[in-house]
């Protein structure tokens, strides 16, 4: 027992430091100190490239806040992937005729290719700008935001740009399961060792808002050199880092932000869909990771229990710091990233929740050969966000 609560110490106090060291490093998006009309002719060409497959509820919208940003010279190109409802109809009438806007049909899905890439490789070939942006139908643009992520660009003198958008989440299940996105990535990943070493191996990205500079995304291959990835946007990560480009991570801070998932079925759904393939789709290190995050997370509450029910004084206290470090992470990342920071103290809810969506993730392996999206089972190529488009 004490080698384990000794082990559990050492991972919670290297996370709590990691956490510290990314919540005092990760820059966050800044409205730019000059408006577009002061020095419109220096900004680069920028083409925003959304993939949208039955995305009818919120195409309209997005495109809108797209139209009405401050941003002086861009294009949006929205690809209707075979959409069963209007989504391509919805996102041409949101543009009022606006030259700025195309929407243009999808080709059928080649063998080899899962949709979300092949859609954003037609995008690629239709796009004009200095700069691809590649973003999901849902994300959504305060009027700066372009503006905004140009600039950082420009800081970072970033050859790739990935902004993690600002995760809104209503119901109890959005509340428990969403926030883990930050956690994992503020408490495990140390910006600096993205941002400066040449290791793939530290590298992530966020397919909600992943930016582009053309040659760049043409050294790495493409979206085609990603085609059978389900996690496609760290795959992409991994291949600039291999090519010694500079890959940089931005904070949305409100200025772009997403609403994943709307009920607990699309929360499970959309998790389930990618977390196998983040341990290189092999379920045992899946189940490995799983018991990992209950011991680490969960099981300081039952010694905590177990403590003071056995009437052993002394006996609640280590317990009880670590119980106070993973609820300190949790805060910490939320708190980082614009969440409730409150929620902390349900994480154990949280990594029961997310057991639960592992065993989903493993279900639809066993079942139908790979996950499921959107009507489509995405049968991954190997380790590789979200489908055409999730």
């Amino acid at each position: 027992m004490t080698l384990l609560l000794l082990f559990v110490t050492v991972v919670l106090i290297g996370m709590v430091s990691i956490a510290i060291i990314n919540a005092l490093t990760f820059p966050q998006l800044e409205s730019p100190p000059k408006t577009a009309k002061d020095r419109s002719a220096s900004w680069p060409t920028v083409s925003i490239l959304i993939p949208a497959r039955n995305e009818a509820s919120v195409i309209g919208q997005t495109v809108s806040r797209l139209l009405a940003q401050t941003y002086p010279d861009f294009e949006i190109i929205v690809l209707d992937d075979h959409s069963q409802d209007a989504t391509a109809e919805i996102a041409r009438s949101a543009g009022y005729g606006d030259a700025r806007l195309r929407v243009i049909g999808g080709q059928p899905l080649p063998a080899g290719w899962l949709g979300k890439n092949w859609a954003c490789h037609q995008l690629a070939q239709h796009a004009t700008g200095e700069w691809l942006i590649f973003v999901d139908a849902d994300v959504n643009w305060q009027p700066a935001a372009l503006a905004a992520v140009v600039t950082a660009i420009e800081q970072t003198r970033a050859d790739v740009l990935t902004v993690w958008p600002t995760q809104h989440s209503q119901n109890w299940p959005e509340r428990m399961v969403v926030p883990l996105m930050a956690l994992a990535i503020i408490g495990y990943l140390p910006l600096p060792l993205v941002h400066h070493t040449p290791w793939p191996a530290l590298a992530a990205a966020n397919g909600q808002c992943l930016a582009f500079r053309r040659q760049a995304y043409t050294l790495i291959g493409g979206h085609a050199a990603v085609r059978g990835e389900v996690l496609e946007d760290v795959i992409l990560a991994r291949r600039v880092k291999a090519h010694r480009l500079r890959l940089r991570m931005v904070d949305g801070n409100r200025l772009i932000g997403c609403r994943m998932y709307q009920n607990w079925a699309s929360v499970r759904d959309g998790f389930a869909k990618n977390i196998l393939a983040g341990y290189g789709n092999r379920i045992p290190l899946l189940i490995l990771a799983t018991l990992f995050h209950l011991l680490i997370f969960v099981m300081p509450w039952v010694w905590l229990i177990l403590g003071w029910w056995g009437g052993v004084p002394h006996w609640p206290v280590w317990p009880l710091l670590l119980v106070s470090l993973g609820v300190g992470l949790r805060a910490l990342t939320a708190s980082v990233t614009h969440q409730r920071v409150t929620d902390a103290v349900l994480l154990p809810i949280s990594v029961l929740l997310m057991t639960w969506i592992a065993g989903q993730s493993i279900w639809w392996r066993w079942r139908f050969g790979g996950p499921r999206w959107k009507g489509r089972t995405l049968t991954p190529k190997s380790a590789s966000g979200r489908g055409a488009n999730g």
